[in-house]
């Protein structure tokens, strides 16, 4: 082996991996530690140590220096691991403490060894490369013990997990899996950092890994909450070119993408694509659907919804029935609204006082005070109170016709029920 080169073995290789080399001090600097950047040029698994310390304007190599395991048994047996992984610094806060102490009872010796550094850990007391370098070669982890710091950063959603795992993924230790990125990916998407997301499914391409259903879902699914429609389809065409049967979070996820996007049409002919294929989406999808089309009052398109919800097997919820009933209201149709309203108490469901508002706001935009009077009356003959919501509606109204007694009357009537309603019974 020529000098100054170390062979690396393990299942996948990046193109640049970090890691903490040793070296003498630089005398400019007085510093005894610097990081090397190990570069493989085609397939080659080689790496030529580069010294990120200059000399005279040059980079200049390091001195030959054994292999990375000859390396970590000489520091292990002479005791220069550059990081305590058995002391924690005094300083620390009462959170940190705190959360020392919730550790799991059952977490193994060496991964409570990690967090504590990890729940302690800052930039400025050193590098996290460093520390969980060290951790390897030291604690020597196997898979199992990556996923239990990784679970326990994650439950604790501590602000450098992603980081933690974005390393652990060049850990051969590890041994990295497709579902591993595709966490990572989700885990930005959530935080809205697409540039990172792109960055980790770059670097799983070139690691070899080829992209599946679940990460590319995963990646229309970021696209999406970004606002960017333009990617997400771009992405989604990706997974038609699969050739595999698309499920149901896949539909979603896309249908999710036009209805931000304001094109809930679009997002409604996929959902008539799943019918054909016979995958059927979440009841969540249908209400954003419904919700898309009930905001601008496009009655025909909420009603469509509403009716694909009962194909699907779905029975419609309050909620539902709401975002029908809101639909007529808005595009000015308050018998049609009515109707709404009278079929959900024809099913079996229970009007809430949110669509009871409803009805009422309808009415209102129609200027139809007698109807809704009388739609109120019925509704107490048949032993339906009004609510908080309800009576605010129809106040807000009375004010608007400057009819200040009826406005006080209506409020004290529900003051008055409010009070009955929270006496005990005897």
């Amino acid at each position: 082996m020529a000098a100054g080169q170390v062979f690396f073995t393990g299942a996948h290789a990046s193109n640049v991996f970090c890691y903490p080399y040793p070296h003498q001090a630089n005398p400019m600097t007085n510093e005894s530690k610097k990081t090397h950047c190990h570069r493989f040029t085609g397939n080659s698994l080689w790496a030529i140590p580069m010294s990120l310390v200059t000399h005279n304007r040059r980079f200049q190599r390091p001195l030959a220096a054994a292999s990375v395991e000859e390396t970590a048994k000489t520091e292990i047996k002479e005791g220069k691991s550059r990081i305590r992984l058995d002391v924690v610094s005094p300083e620390i806060t009462e959170a940190q403490k705190e959360a020392i102490e919730q550790l799991p009872q059952n977490m193994s010796k060496r991964c409570k060894a990690l967090m504590r550094q990890l729940i302690c850990f800052s930039p400025e007391k050193g590098s996290l490369c460093e520390l969980l370098a060290d951790w390897g070669r030291i604690m020597k982890p196997c898979r199992a013990d990556w996923l239990a710091v990784l679970k326990e950063l994650r439950v604790k959603d501590h602000p450098i997990y992603l980081q933690v795992a974005e390393i652990a993924l060049l850990e051969e230790s590890f041994e990295a899996n497709i579902r591993d990125y595709t966490k990572i990916i989700h885990g930005y998407g959530k935080q809205n950092r697409v540039e990172d997301a792109v960055k980790t499914l770059s670097n799983m391409k070139t690691r070899g890994f080829i992209c599946d259903q679940v990460t590319l879902t995963a990646m229309i699914d970021m696209y999406s909450k970004a606002g960017n429609l333009k990617l997400a389809e771009e992405t989604f065409e990706e997974l038609r070119l699969l050739g595999q049967p698309l499920d149901k979070r896949s539909y979603g996820s896309m249908i999710m993408a036009y209805i931000r996007a304001g094109k809930p049409d679009q997002g409604e002919s996929l959902l008539t694509e799943m019918d054909v294929r016979e995958v059927y989406a979440g009841s969540e999808v249908y209400k954003a659907l419904l919700r898309a089309y009930s905001m601008v009052g496009d009655t025909e398109g909420a009603q469509r919804v509403f009716n694909a919800v009962q194909l699907a097997g779905i029975s419609p919820d309050a909620k539902l029935c709401g975002l029908l009933i809101n639909a007529y209201g808005v595009s000015g149709e308050s018998q049609k609204a009515r109707v709404a309203f009278e079929n959900m108490r024809t099913a079996g469901l229970k009007p809430t006082d949110k669509c009871i508002a409803l009805v009422l706001a309808a009415y209102e935009k129609e200027n139809k005070l007698q109807k809704a009077l009388k739609f109120l009356i019925a509704l107490e003959r048949d032993g339906i109170m009004v609510g908080k919501e309800a009576a605010e509606t129809l106040a807000g109204w009375f004010r608007k016709l400057g009819v200040v007694e009826e406005v006080d009357m209506v409020l004290r009537e529900f003051a008055a029920t409010e009070a009955n309603s929270s006496i005990p019974a005897s």
